[in-house]
């Protein structure tokens, strides 16, 4: 059953405490919408709400975590990285402690509240700080995972969580680990490279793309720090052209991650699709259409890099 990424935060540390894990949620008056108010309504012990304030958010995580607790905050991603970057990168990075930024809303499938509200920076916000790890789930059971991976491994993370509902990627009880980059389809002609709401819309755009007898590789790059260099090297390596795609700017996001991989092992042409503008209110579905990142958006893009 397709669901929203951001369903896996409350639902995943409720399980995770009656698992025996001592994690604890700080959110900033969005526990609603972030579900981390499920998580407060089985044990409202565990969950602090600072108001609006983000910086004070992760100062409270960051104390929290000094007292042995492994401490996830929520928020909108604009707010829960934008406004409180500071304190991530000076309280949380710079002592790599055990603080988890899981914020929700990310990217322009947030849709109606439009660009305001559509963050499209934050994987570049993140990746940039040392101790820093980050994830982008694709589906629900990806987040669940995301976030397991994240409770289990000390130290400073970024999961990514959106609004919409997405399609199924992977089945429930899905587990990955860190450097993590999963080929979903086998191709020889290019390789598409997505992560988060991406992965599905590559994957239908590699339909797209057989239907003309282009061969496409779909790989989910769902850790973006680390990277796993085995996988994306090899996938380069065996078809020649890579086009990544993301729900974010096109610069500093995955994409670039991806690329400068790629120009120190094994250079090749990169096509990176993203955002390159602020978003607009609309549907998630026909933004994601209007700023060409739809199945049929990369496809057209896949062609006209090969010339087709």
């Amino acid at each position: 059953m397709a669901k929203a990424t951001r369903a896996a935060f409350g639902e995943t540390l409720t399980k995770l405490v009656e698992e025996g894990v001592d994690v604890v949620a700080v959110d900033a008056d969005l526990a609603g919408s972030t579900t981390t108010g499920k998580f407060a309504e089985a044990y409202p012990d565990r969950m602090v709400d600072v108001g609006i304030a983000e910086q004070n958010m992760i100062g409270v995580a960051a104390g929290l975590s000094l007292a042995g607790r492994t401490a996830f905050t929520g928020s909108f991603a604009v707010f829960g990285t934008g406004r409180c970057w500071e304190q991530i990168r000076n309280t949380v990075c710079d002592s790599n402690l055990n603080v988890k930024v899981c914020p929700t809303h990310s990217g322009i499938t947030v849709g109606p509240d439009g660009a305001t509200h559509q963050m499209l920076e934050d994987i570049a916000l993140m990746r940039v700080l040392p101790n820093m790890r980050v994830l982008v789930p694709a589906d629900y059971a990806a987040a669940c995972a995301a976030i397991r991976l994240a409770a289990a491994t000390p130290g400073p993370f970024y999961v990514r969580l959106g609004r919409a509902v997405v399609p199924e990627v992977y089945d429930e009880g899905f587990t990955c680990e860190l450097a993590f980059a999963n080929v979903l389809r086998e191709g020889a002609d290019v390789a598409i490279m997505a992560c988060g709401v991406e992965v599905a819309e590559a994957l239908k755009a590699a339909d797209l793309l057989a239907q003309d007898g282009i061969s496409a590789e779909v790989v989910d790059v769902m850790s973006v720090k680390p990277l796993d260099e085995k996988t994306i090297v090899a996938s380069a390596v065996k078809c020649g052209r890579v086009v990544t795609v993301e729900e974010h700017s096109v610069y500093g996001g995955m994409g670039s991650a991806v690329a400068e991989l790629l120009s120190e092992k094994h250079p090749v042409p990169v096509t990176r699709i993203g955002m390159t503008t602020f978003g607009t209110s609309g549907e998630p579905d026909e933004l994601l259409a209007y700023f060409g990142l739809d199945a049929a958006g990369i496809a057209r893009r896949v062609r006209e890099t090969l010339g087709k």
